[in-house]
């Protein structure tokens, strides 16, 4: 079964609207998050965005086209961010801005990174508009990038494909996982120190893992 990314029908934009909608979004993750898909009503999330629940179905027609948004959105944040390696960049500096850009994410949307891992480990139905022949050229394009690297000398011999999936899950792992690891760190919750710190010393094994120099 596939669903379609749900457009807005040519509905007026503004600031009203851009504003509503990110409300609207915030609430829908935290709701996601703790409830799940099955667990979570129109209500809830209007009641958590603070807005009528007739303001919901004016942007969003139902609880799916809401979820997929919700999914959608983080997953664009994610990408747009990947897009901007190319073979000409410095392997080094590349790979920690990229590094410390998904860490900012989960940061500042640990609710979105859950509700996509949840998803994912579900089976992903509601992915399988993205996950395509075109989203495989994509990632196909972005290895390359990186076998680009290796070929001109810039990095060690190491497989593209299980490099991004190690960036992957290493900077989701602090918003997917941050209950376990504030456990276990004795925290309360995770800082934006904390995810500094965190920052630094992914970038340090990865890029040594690469036999890369880390930057400053």
């Amino acid at each position: 079964m596939t669903f379609e990314i749900p457009a807005h029908d040519g509905k007026p934009a503004g600031r009203i609207r851009q504003k509503n909608e990110e409300v609207i979004l915030k609430a829908a993750e935290d709701e996601f998050a703790r409830h799940g898909f099955k667990g979570t009503s129109m209500n809830t999330i209007a009641l958590k965005a603070g807005l009528p629940k007739a303001n919901l179905h004016y942007y969003f027609t139902n609880k799916l086209g809401l979820y997929i948004a919700v999914l959608s959105n983080i997953i664009e944040l994610w990408d747009r961010t990947f897009n901007t390696l190319t073979a000409a960049d410095d392997p080094a500096q590349a790979l920690s801005r990229y590094i410390r850009a998904k860490m900012e994410f989960s940061r500042q949307q640990p609710q979105a990174s859950r509700v996509f891992a949840m998803e994912i480990i579900s089976g992903g139905a509601c992915l399988t508009e993205y996950f395509t022949q075109d989203y495989r050229i994509w990632f196909q394009g972005r290895a390359a990038v990186f076998q680009a690297w290796i070929d001109a000398g810039k990095m060690d011999p190491v497989d593209p494909v299980h490099l991004i999936f190690l960036l992957w899950g290493s900077t989701q792992h602090y918003a997917d996982f941050a209950t376990q690891i504030c456990r276990v760190s004795g925290r309360s919750r995770l800082t934006r120190q904390d995810m500094q710190d965190a920052s630094d010393n992914l970038i340090r094994i990865i890029l040594k893992g690469c036999g890369l120099t880390p930057t400053v």
